[in-house]
């Protein structure tokens, strides 16, 4: 398992990201994230713009319970394997997906991009 880290990227991607230093349990809640076994959040998103309920690459992001530190990854539909969405035009959706819910999660003041 990939340690949490002040700042987090996905394979492919040249766009850094980091905790919003104000962000709140309770906002992480609001956003769809839910807490683990050991106290850190954890989101899990399917990246297939027709139905969430396809087995779809995944975007899962985990932030420490602390709120200091995270890691986010985009995973086979399994969840075992990394994949990169930006290598292919085919993953189109998929980045577009992404971009959305990233961009919710900066808008939110989860996040913030740095680019």
């Amino acid at each position: 398992m990939a340690l949490l880290k002040t700042t987090a990227t996905i394979l492919g991607s040249t766009v850094l990201y980091r905790l919003n230093p104000a962000v709140k349990k309770y906002t992480l809640r609001d956003v769809g994230f839910v807490p683990t076994n050991n106290g850190n959040f954890q989101m899990e998103r399917p990246l297939d713009p027709n139905s969430p309920f396809n087995n779809a690459i995944k975007l899962k992001i985990t932030i420490a319970k602390d709120l200091q530190t995270l890691k986010m990854s985009v995973t086979s539909p399994d969840g075992l394997h990394p994949v990169d969405i930006f290598k292919s035009e085919k993953n189109a959706e998929n980045v577009e997906q992404f971009d959305f819910v990233i961009n919710n999660l900066v808008a939110r003041e989860v996040l913030l991009k740095e680019e």
